[in-house]
C-alpha cells in the first residue's frame, strides 16, 4: 500500500496526504458470519474517545430517536464477457443506466473498444459503442436484445466485485446488503453489509427510526484518484433519489435535535446532495457528482457507520471532511494495530 508523506510535507489538498501503510494480509477476502459478528470501532468526537466492540453491540452506542438513514441500492449483475468481430474479448462493467437500451459502462482492453465497435454478449446481447469519454474513458453503449433486459442481465451478468477481493464469493448474496431493493449499483454499499433483519428490529424496537434513501453506485464512488491534487479530481455523476417520506423524517429529526447517523458514504453524498444550506432535506431525484473532502460543511449528517477505505480514495476524504484528516488517519492506525479487517468485506467504524 501507498507510504503516507511526512508530516512536515502535508497539503490537505494533496492525494498523498490521505495515504496510510496497510499490511496486505488485513484486507478482507471474504464476509464473516453471521454479518453483525464484524468487529466496530466506536469514536465519540465529544469526549476524543475510542472503545472496540462487535457490531451488533450498536444497539447500545444508538438511543431512542436517532435517524439511521441506509442506501436500499441493490448491486445488479453488472460485469459483462464479449467478444468483436475478430474474436477479441472484452471485459464490459455497467456503471449507470441512461435509458432502455444506453449505459454508461467500462470496458477492457479499453485502446480496443471503437466508437462504432460492436459486442457480443451471446446470442441474447450485444451493444455498439457510442461514444467515449475523453477524460475517463466510459463509454456509452446501445444494448441490443429481445425479451426483459433484467432477465438476460442475471442469466449472463456477474455481480462485479472490487479487485483487491481474490476469494470466489460463495454466497452472492453477501455482495447485498438485507434492505437492498432497487436495482442499479455496480457495487455494494459496504457499510450496510453488516445489519442483518434481528439487528434492524431490534434497533427499532429501542426507539430508532431507519429511513431509506437511494444513491446507485457507480464510478463515482469507487474511481481512484488520479490527480496529484485532489481539486482537480472530478467526480462521475451516480442517481440518488429522496423520498418525501424520507425527507419528511430527517428533516423533523432535526427540527427536534435528534441525530441523523448515515450509514456509508453513499448515503452521506445522498443527504448532502439533496439538502438546502439551511440543511433542509429536499425530496426529489437527479444525478449528483459531490465530493467531499476537508473543508466541507456537513448540513444534515451528524454521525457515520462506515467501513474502511482504500488508501488515498474519495471515500476516506470524505471521513476526513467528518471528522479530521489527522483524527482519521489515527484511528485508521488504530484499526491496523488492533488488526481490524479492511474494505468491502471488512469491520466498521462508528463516528459520533
Amino acid at each position: 500500500m501507498t507510504n503516507p508523506v511526512s508530516k512536515e510535507e502535508i497539503n490537505i489538498y494533496d492525494t498523498s496526504a490521505y495515504a496510510y501503510e496497510l499490511p496486505e494480509e488485513l484486507i478482507a477476502q471474504t464476509p464473516v458470519y453471521p454479518r453483525d459478528s464484524s468487529r466496530l470501532l466506536y469514536y465519540d468526537r465529544s469526549t476524543d474517545n475510542v472503545e472496540h466492540h462487535i457490531f451488533r453491540d450498536i444497539t447500545d452506542l444508538l438511543k431512542p430517536g436517532d435517524v439511521l438513514v441506509v442506501n436500499d441500492t441493490r448491486v445488479i449483475p453488472a460485469r459483462l464477457f464479449g467478444y468483436d468481430a475478430k474474436g477479441r474479448e472484452y471485459e464490459i462493467l455497467l456503471l449507470k443506466r441512461l435509458d432502455s437500451t444506453r449505459w454508461e459502462t467500462l470496458l477492457r482492453p479499453a485502446r480496443k473498444a471503437k466508437i462504432g465497435s460492436q459486442i457480443v454478449i451471446n446470442e441474447e446481447l450485444k451493444l455498439t459503442i457510442d461514444s467515449i469519454n475523453p477524460v475517463d474513458g466510459v463509454r456509452t453503449v446501445s444494448f441490443e436484445y429481445e425479451g426483459v433486459f433484467e432477465e438476460i442481465l442475471d442469466r449472463v451478468g456477474i455481480v462485479p466485485l472490487p479487485p483487491y477481493i481474490r476469494e470466489k464469493l460463495v454466497d452472492k448474496s453477501r455482495y447485498q446488503t438485507v434492505y437492498a431493493k432497487v436495482d442499479g449499483s455496480a457495487a455494494a454499499p459496504t457499510a450496510g453489509l453488516h445489519f442483518t433483519p434481528e439487528l434492524l428490529e431490534k434497533i427499532k424496537a429501542e426507539g430508532v427510526e431507519i429511513v431509506e434513501v437511494l444513491l446507485h453506485v457507480g464510478l463515482g464512488t469507487f474511481r481512484p484518484v488520479k490527480t496529484n491534487n485532489i481539486l482537480e479530481h472530478k467526480m462521475h455523476s451516480e442517481y440518488y433519489k429522496v423520498s418525501e417520506e424520507a425527507a419528511a423524517s430527517v428533516n423533523r429529526a432535526l427540527r427536534e435535535g435528534r441525530r441523523v447517523i448515515a450509514v456509508g458514504t453513499t448515503s452521506v453524498r445522498t443527504l448532502e446532495s439533496a439538502s438546502l444550506p439551511d440543511g433542509t432535506l429536499v425530496a426529489g431525484e437527479g444525478n449528483t457528482e459531490i465530493f467531499i473532502y476537508p473543508g466541507y460543511k456537513f448540513k444534515v449528517v451528524k454521525g457515520l457507520i462506515t467501513n474502511f477505505h482504500l488508501p488515498e480514495s474519495t471515500l476516506i476524504m470524505l471521513v476526513s471532511a467528518f471528522v479530521g484528516r489527522e483524527k482519521t488517519l489515527e484511528l485508521y492506525r488504530t484499526a491496523v494495530d488492533m488488526r481490524y479487517r479492511f474494505f468491502s468485506f471488512g469491520d466498521a467504524m462508528l463516528i459520533l
